[in-house]
């Protein structure tokens, strides 16, 4: 049947809200919905919201319009109601609606809007290419007008369809389900004292295209395996706003993992970051060392060097947890980003040190890498080399000589490590030689203010 003019235009005009069709029970919008979120590393958001639904006794279907999801992943958090099937619609462009169009006869309207448009209907065979059959039975390969789309064909947002089977009926519905569009990371910022320092951690989440309100939201920190690669969903933009929560997050563990569940209730929205404080600031101890890296290979021959070159002289720090039972000291921290200041002379803190530290668990101290020395200089020369070879194996006894310059108006303490898998140790040395363990050996030096010291040393390695 041909429908044309205002009132077949008003006929068409969409519905919202909760409509019942047959047998299905179609609810679009869940904004009153009660949601709880888990956030993950590495992107993977696991939502569980309690829908505001009718179930009837016994079997139903249940179309829900709950956002973009993992399809599959989809699972009840009432131990009475049982999912018998599902499937996920994500499509809501209108080249898929006129797919779901095929076989209807639809409206299109012709000419100018709003000068007396006049309207046509024409039945769709089919879409790639899309063809039409007009009301005299000629077919075309153009649409002949703007369709307007019926209320059923029509998909405002991805539409997850349940099958469920209840023992009784309920009010709600409450289900689990994996997105993405968000994740977290932690960072830390650390003021150096002379011989304490304050510490302070937050989280900070950036949400690519969630859109919930007042949800409880907590943070998964720890190395959760994850099967196949779901598809990618779709990502929003990329500018960032900041929002700060006022209390910290409470922390427990959860198997292998450990979760942190932020104060409050939180409103996400796409590109919005927020940050929120993983703990009160401590104060704590510290330390700095320097490293330099030796010339042994970790693995495979040890060979011949003539030139004398310059090495650096790493900045390390220690950020003391040892104290169990303080607070602190007992908190597993999440790996994240580690940021160092140390004020100037008009007080001013200024960045001296960044580095990555994975998750950290309680008890255990803080080692950061973060930089190289500007006043401290170290050159290595290999002094003597000789070698020996045997049907099975090779024997390479090879000296070293590293010196270090101070040009600071303090004396600092340097660690010359050497580092190989496999058969090999220290012969002689100038200063004692530590072995830390069956792959470490460390020498510990003392340099002088602006002065400079000097390490020798032969190793024998066999391969």
């Amino acid at each position: 049947m041909a429908i044309k003019g205002e009132k077949g235009e008003k006929g068409l005009i969409m519905r919202f809200g909760l409509t019942i069709l047959g047998g299905w029970i179609l609810l679009f919008g869940t904004a009153s919905a009660q949601t709880s979120l888990t956030i993950y590393n590495d992107g993977r958001v696991l939502v569980r919201r309690t829908l505001p639904i009718q179930v009837p006794s016994g079997s139903s279907t249940h179309r829900l319009a709950v956002g973009l999801l993992y399809p599959g992943s989809v699972f009840s958090l009432d131990p009475g109601v049982v999912i018998t099937r599902s499937s996920f619609d994500a499509a809501v462009d209108e080249a898929n609606t006129m797919r779901r169009a095929i076989g209807k006869t639809l409206v299109f309207e012709r000419g100018m809007r709003g000068v007396s448009p006049d309207t046509v209907v024409a039945e769709v065979l089919g879409v790639d290419p899309e063809r039409f059959r007009l009301p005299d039975g000629r077919i075309v390969f153009q649409r002949p007008g703007v369709p307007r789309y019926p209320e059923e064909v029509i998909q405002i947002d991805p539409t997850l369809t349940l099958g469920v089977q209840s023992r009784a009926a309920r009010t709600s519905l409450p289900l689990g389900y994996f997105t993405d569009g968000s994740s977290w990371s932690a960072a830390y910022h650390v003021v150096l004292g002379k011989s304490d320092a304050r510490v302070e951690g937050n989280a900070s989440i950036p949400n690519e295209r969630l859109s919930i309100d007042d949800a409880e939201v907590q943070l998964l920190a720890g190395e959760v395996g994850r099967g196949r690669q779901p598809p990618m969903l779709r990502r929003a933009r990329e500018e960032v706003a900041m929002a700060m929560q006022e209390k910290v997050a409470m922390e427990e563990e959860v198997g292998e993992a450990h979760l942190y569940t932020l104060p409050g209730r939180i409103t996400l929205r796409p590109s919005v970051t927020t940050t929120v404080a993983l703990f009160e600031p401590v104060t704590v101890q510290w330390e700095r060392h320097y490293v330099v890296r030796g010339e042994v290979p970790w693995i495979g021959p040890l060979g011949q060097t003539g030139d004398e070159g310059v090495v650096p002289v790493e900045v390390h720090y220690l950020i003391r947890r040892s104290a169990r039972g303080q607070g602190f000291a007992d908190l597993p921290l999440p790996a994240g980003t580690w940021r160092l200041y140390e004020p100037d002379a008009a007080s001013r803190p200024q960045m001296v040190g960044e580095a990555m530290a994975r998750h950290t668990a309680a008890g255990q101290d803080v080692r950061l890498s973060a930089g190289t020395a500007f006043d401290l200089t170290a050159r290595r020369i290999q002094t003597d080399y000789t070698t020996r070879r045997d049907s099975l194996r090779t024997r390479v006894t090879a000296s070293y000589r590293v010196s270090i310059a101070n040009a600071k108006d303090s004396a600092v303490t340097v660690d010359v490590l050497e580092e190989r898998q496999g058969e090999w140790r220290v012969l002689e040395s100038s200063v004692p030689a530590e072995r830390v363990s069956s792959t470490q050996t460390r020498f510990r030096i003392r340099v002088p203010a602006k002065g400079e010291a000097v390490l020798t040393y032969r190793v024998l390695v066999i391969w």
